[in-house]
């Protein structure tokens, strides 16, 4: 990876509400993690297979009898979620509402760039597990559906 590139993430990392970024590149893997009021980057070099997954912060375990049914979306990617398209818009879905698969439920901003996070399967939203603009890890839990 070039320095360019590397600049390029801690600036993002200093612009957004994202605490940590890890990208793997290759056999390359660089963290940046903002600590108090600056920015520190570790850049490592190890194999892709080495590297530990996200966790989330919400273990399955959690989740008690009652929500068993229940299906998990999580984010597919690190950045900022986002329930609307807009401040001033409405959010796209609210608990109790009924989704249908392919509806947008919510954005998930990565880098500049917003990614619409559609919904795999149909149901009703049981619960909402971020707030709005809130940094939110890789497959962490943003929404419990009942598919019933």
């Amino acid at each position: 990876m070039d320095l360019k590139k590397i600049k390029e993430f801690v600036k993002l990392v200093e612009d957004s509400g994202i605490h940590e970024l890890e990208i793997t590149s290759g056999d390359n893997t660089i963290r940046i993690k903002k600590q108090s009021a600056q920015v520190v980057e570790t850049v490592t070099v190890a194999p892709a297979a080495q590297v530990a997954p996200v966790q989330s912060d919400t273990p399955a375990a959690a989740v008690d009898s009652a929500k068993a049914g229940w299906k998990e979306v999580t984010s597919p990617i690190v950045g900022t979620y986002y329930s609307a398209p807009s401040p001033d818009s409405p959010a796209f879905v609210n608990v109790g509402d009924k989704v249908s698969s392919g509806q947008v439920l919510c954005i998930v901003e990565a880098m500049k760039v917003m990614n619409e996070i559609e919904a795999e399967f149909s149901g009703t939203i049981k619960e909402i597990c971020v707030s709005d603009s809130q940094p939110i890890e890789a497959e962490a839990l943003m929404f419990l559906i009942d598919p019933s």
